[in-house]
């Protein structure tokens, strides 16, 4: 099997759904790419030691988290946090703990993440996940970010 079936990001909607082809069929992505929407946008759990969003006490966390490894990151702990710098180095590193198993699993040699404002109601991260011998993929993940 070439790819898994695609996740299309809505920026306006913030949300992954599913897409048919011109023929009826579910839209294909590579794998790769399938793997990191998933990794960036379930919700893993907040560990004891994290601040949780303002008015909320929800550690949140996938259910299928408690079968195995843990997937997700930490990315929705942003949600009410304010338009600082430090904002964006806690979502690359957000972003960086919920790749690293790419590394681990030896999919990727190395992950490169930079993360910007793109305006006032908007975050995006550029990733570029070294494959080694000159592959790489770049994907560009923009979400809708809700400040205090």
């Amino acid at each position: 099997m070439d790819g898994d079936v695609a996740i299309v990001w809505d920026e306006e909607r913030t949300q992954g759904d599913w897409q048919l082809t011109g023929n009826g069929e579910l839209l294909t992505a590579p794998q790769l790419e399938t793997a990191v929407l998933v990794s960036l946008f379930t919700d893993t759990r907040a560990d004891e030691n994290d601040a949780l969003p303002a008015g909320t006490t929800d550690p949140r966390g996938w259910w299928g988290n408690a079968l195995g490894e843990p997937i997700g990151s930490k990315l929705w702990l942003l949600r009410r946090a304010a338009h600082l710098p430090d904002t964006l180095r806690r979502a690359e590193r957000y972003i960086r703990e919920a790749l690293a198993w790419l590394v681990e699993d030896e999919l990727a040699a190395r992950i490169e993440v930079e993360t910007r404002w793109v305006g006032a109601t908007r975050m995006a991260a550029s990733i570029t996940i070294h494959q080694g011998e000159g592959r790489e993929a770049a994907l560009r993940a923009e979400w809708a970010w809700q400040g205090i």
